[in-house]
């Protein structure tokens, strides 16, 4: 168990760091999956070192969790992916990076991407 920890910790400061090196500038997209919900924000770090929240959306809000049984499947992903595009837009946001953390590009992941590019670039 501690091994797989060790891996996960691993993977997510990997992805980090590359993230880091290639667009500082930019704001990040970070997704958060559990098995029972989908969570996003998008993060703006400043010269100061300091992390600012500037837009998120869960499958956990009552707006969402009304319309679907489930909340941790690819039709919800594409719902949150929907909603947090609409809020950065909203909010003056085109281009973001994303931070896929520990999960890999598929499925979930996937389908959430697909939602948040219709008003997103990546």
């Amino acid at each position: 168990m501690i091994k797989n920890k060790k891996r996960i910790e691993r993977r997510k400061s990997r992805v980090r760091n590359k993230i880091a090196k290639v667009a500082s500038e930019y704001n990040r997209l970070s997704i958060t999956k559990s098995r029972a919900h989908i969570s996003c924000q998008i993060f703006s770090v400043k010269k100061d070192g300091k992390t600012y929240t500037l837009a998120s959306a869960s499958s956990m809000e009552n707006s969402l969790r009304k319309k679907s049984a489930s909340n941790c499947n690819k039709d919800m992903a594409t719902k949150v992916g929907g909603l947090i595009a609409d809020r950065a837009s909203n909010a003056g946001i085109t281009k973001v990076v994303f931070d896929r953390g520990q999960h890999k590009y598929h499925g979930i992941v996937k389908a959430f991407c697909d939602a948040a590019r219709s008003k997103l670039n990546f």
